[in-house]
């Protein structure tokens, strides 16, 4: 990977034409302070990633010339969507940019039962905006062409609800403390086996996990009645934060 400054641009890249850079996007090229002619990287998150050279640099925009297209992806074999109880502000911020770096395809806030933040209205939107920026800022960092999407928060219940029919064939997995659970070795060979058989199930998990405390028993219960195999990371109970976490390295280093 190149280690020139790599920026989000989410407009139209086309090799040899002249851009003006959106102004989030120019915003970040001014903070680094670069000069013209300085070479960095443009990606959109539509695939793949651009060379670009600064050719002007204004008190409020930047311009560039748009350079060769490399289509280099940096994705998991499997999209993974996770849904992930809302946690505290530090945490769920943190959640978001890792889950970023592992490779997750979107991130689903759920309003739980047990989140301590609960968002409506206007402080919903600007807490969106905010997890959409770190995913964006974390993507630039790890190298992805592809920027996790963060969805509208929504309970379990509307979640579960607004599953759409390709949805319907994912594997849906619980993260559970609950008896009778399966383990995540165990859950992976079986993904891996059915890759194996061409299945279309295994290219796609919603790996749902619960907030601070966890889910609760009712939560817990509608999620696996939906189709959801309660699964364990083990016997020692991780963080909120930190089990989703654990979930997306394993399958960023198996994949």
């Amino acid at each position: 990977m190149s280690n020139l400054p790599r920026f989000h641009c989410p407009t139209a890249l086309i090799p040899g034409e002249a851009l003006n850079l959106p102004s989030g996007t120019a915003r970040h090229v001014q903070v680094l302070r670069l000069q013209p002619n300085d070479e960095i990287t443009l990606f959109n998150s539509e695939g793949g990633e651009f060379k670009a050279v600064v050719t002007q640099m204004g008190r409020s925009d930047v311009s560039v010339r748009v350079g060769e297209h490399n289509k280099i992806e940096r994705e998991l074999n499997r999209r993974v969507h996770l849904w992930s109880g809302i946690t505290a502000n530090e945490r769920m911020d943190w959640l978001l940019e890792k889950a970023t770096e592992l490779g997750a395809t979107t991130l689903l806030p759920i309003t739980a039962e047990r989140s301590v933040l609960k968002l409506k209205g206007d402080r919903a939107d600007k807490k969106l905006a905010h997890w959409q920026a770190i995913a964006v800022a974390s993507s630039e960092q790890c190298g992805r062409n592809r920027v996790l999407q963060v969805c509208s928060p929504a309970t379990l219940s509307q979640s579960i609800a607004q599953l759409s029919a390709p949805a319907l064939q994912a594997v849906r997995w619980v993260l559970s403390l609950a008896p009778g659970t399966r383990s995540l070795q165990e859950m992976m060979q079986t993904l891996k086996n059915s890759k194996d058989e061409s299945s279309s199930t295994a290219s796609e998990i919603i790996l749902l996990s619960g907030p601070e405390g966890g889910l609760s028993p009712a939560e817990e219960a509608q999620a696996i009645a939906a189709g959801f195999v309660p699964v364990s990371l083990g016997n020692r109970v991780l963080r909120a934060e930190t089990a989703p976490v654990a979930v997306l390295s394993a399958l960023s280093c198996w994949d």
